[in-house]
């Protein structure tokens, strides 16, 4: 009887392990936008491009597991917002921010990040493909303030000119509204007198 008890909660034990797994790897991969970790260099890199006032609200788009979050949370003192599909993800970034000692700062969001309300970002922060940040990029031009900034890691804004580019760690830092524009017209302003 005791032996059919514990092969059963090894049984229940990994089906939970196996459901875990499948959630973290199967939401992100349906929705188009699989989980990449950025390196906490390159998002620190992009923090500081936006400089973030304390209090400022950064809202990562596809947070992941938070740590884009808490890294605006703890180094930069800003109220963080992170907008993750993945409910998977949400529960570790949730579980991250509140064990980091920030989670009073952080806001943690089920949701799209098409369908999301982004309107309170004075940061947006976003770590996408160049077809994701096509389908961004009317949603954030409808919906920031004047004044609010974009930094994307990987992924120009076709369409944008930056304001900003770290070539080294591949940051575009965006102002809006944005100028429009390219890459090469960023590149090419300094060349014309």
């Amino acid at each position: 009887m005791m032996r059919d008890s514990l092969s059963m909660v090894w049984i229940i034990t990994g089906v939970l392990i196996l459901a875990a797994i499948i959630l973290w790897i199967a939401v992100p991969l349906l929705t188009g936008l699989p989980w990449v970790p950025s390196h906490a260099k390159r998002i620190r890199r992009a923090l500081e491009m936006a400089e973030i006032a304390p209090g400022e609200v950064v809202y990562d788009l596809g947070a992941g597991d938070g740590r884009v979050l808490i890294i605006a949370a703890r180094e930069f003192g800003a109220r963080a917002v992170g907008i993750e599909i993945s409910p998977m993800h949400c529960l570790i970034a949730w579980l991250k921010s509140g064990l980091s000692g920030f989670g009073s700062q952080v806001t943690i969001r089920c949701a799209s990040i098409y369908t999301a309300d982004v309107s309170g970002a004075d940061v947006v922060f976003a770590y996408v493909t160049p077809e994701h940040a096509a389908r961004l990029r009317p949603i954030l031009e409808k919906q920031l303030k004047s004044g609010a900034r974009v930094v994307t890691i990987s992924a120009e804004m076709e369409g944008w000119q930056p304001d900003q580019i770290d070539k080294n760690d591949l940051v575009f830092l965006y102002r809006m509204p944005p100028a429009p524009g390219s890459i090469v017209s960023y590149l090419s302003k300094d060349l014309i007198p």
